[in-house]
């Protein structure tokens, strides 16, 4: 019988197809117990896979009875921790993770990016908010489908909106849609930490923060104040989205930010009349600097009218169509992104008291 120290090698050298990560280098657990000739497989994973747990299970099952072990059972969860932030940053209490979404240029599809991976994490079983941090342009309650105004209970912090399984916070919520914000830098960077630390976020496995385009005021109250896991950039294949994505990564590598990677929006453009592809923003920009700066090519996105039609009406793609290959291709990104964020060292700071010397 294969003993449960070659089934626990077998299982952290499988890699997952759909983040080609082993998973052992994403630290996750095996328990194997072995009884009567029955073999008990149980795997904790860093990252949520609900969408294919069952076809994972199948291909360890097969592995594992190939190498000589009967009788096999194997199940797959997730237990996301918490993951190293910036030194010097407190976490905060209910946020396991932040990860910040940043263009660096204005017009990619950022946004819409932001609200439909944050849904596709939600579909893959984990607990995620989504934090709108463009003050100025706020987009995330029109994709949201939602024009609620917040609450607060307790007179102190206010309580996040919920939509589609997901809680959300936007200056949008507060304000009129058409009314402009009209402030200095000053006041939108004491209005972003207002929103992150007073919203009362129910115990999120991810936060994901919606940037606005640049490196300004926000970027850098985010990388100084806020406890950021990982940053994912996005940009076109157009060289001239790429230069200010470059931008964006190398202000997270100063900071001391993990950049997870880089997904290619608008990657090719398919003719709704013909079925012609087209690479109308050019080819190959993302893996280009990805393999340039040596961070991870997350996935491409197609430009599609139906992606844009489904975020102006308040229903993005992967919940307007969840079986459809785009919030498939969002779900994937989505894993990717968390997988990767799952090889990251853990975050201590909590399992140490805090020390008080008193002088008597």
């Amino acid at each position: 019988m294969t003993s449960p120290a070659q089934i626990e090698e077998i299982v952290k050298n499988y890699q997952d197809p759909s983040t080609l990560i082993t998973f052992g280098d994403t630290r996750a657990t095996v328990k194997v117990l072995q009884d009567d000739n029955q073999t008990q497989v149980d795997v904790v994973l860093g990252y949520p896979v609900k969408g294919y747990a069952a076809e994972l299970a199948q291909n360890l099952k097969q592995l594992i009875e190939a190498d000589g072990a009967t009788n096999v059972s194997v199940n797959i969860t997730t237990k996301i921790v918490k993951h190293k932030v910036q030194q010097g940053v407190p976490a905060l209490e209910n946020v396991k993770n932040i990860i910040a979404v940043a263009s660096g240029k204005g017009g990619v599809g950022k946004s819409t990016t932001s609200v439909n991976l944050a849904l596709a994490l939600a579909a893959e079983g984990a607990t995620v908010g989504i934090l709108d941090a463009d003050i100025y342009g706020p987009s995330q309650p029109r994709m949201l489908g939602t024009t609620q105004r917040p609450e607060s209970i307790d007179g102190k912090s206010i309580e996040p909106i919920e939509s589609y399984g997901i809680q959300s916070m936007s200056i949008g919520f507060l304000i009129d849609e058409e009314e402009p914000m009209i402030w200095r830098g000053p006041m939108v960077t004491q209005a972003l930490q207002q929103m992150l630390g007073d919203t009362n976020w129910k115990e999120l496995d991810y936060l994901v923060i919606d940037l606005p385009p640049g490196t300004g005021d926000i970027q850098l109250t985010l990388s100084q104040k806020v406890p950021v896991s990982g940053a994912v950039i996005v940009t076109t294949p157009q060289d001239i989205s790429l230069l200010d994505a470059r931008k964006a990564l190398k202000m997270f590598e100063k900071v001391k930010v993990p950049v997870l990677g880089v997904i290619e929006n608008m990657s090719t453009h398919i003719c709704s009349q013909c079925g012609h592809e087209e690479h109308i923003f050019g080819a190959g920009g993302g893996q280009s600097m990805a393999d340039q700066y040596g961070v991870n090519m997350l996935g491409s996105l197609p430009l599609d009218i139906h992606i844009r039609e489904d975020a102006d009406n308040g229903q993005p793609t992967v919940v307007k169509d969840p079986d459809g290959d785009i919030a498939m291709a969002y779900r994937g990104i989505a894993r990717r992104i968390a997988a990767n964020l799952a090889m990251q060292g853990k975050n201590y700071a909590a399992a140490f008291p805090n020390i008080v010397i008193k002088n008597d």
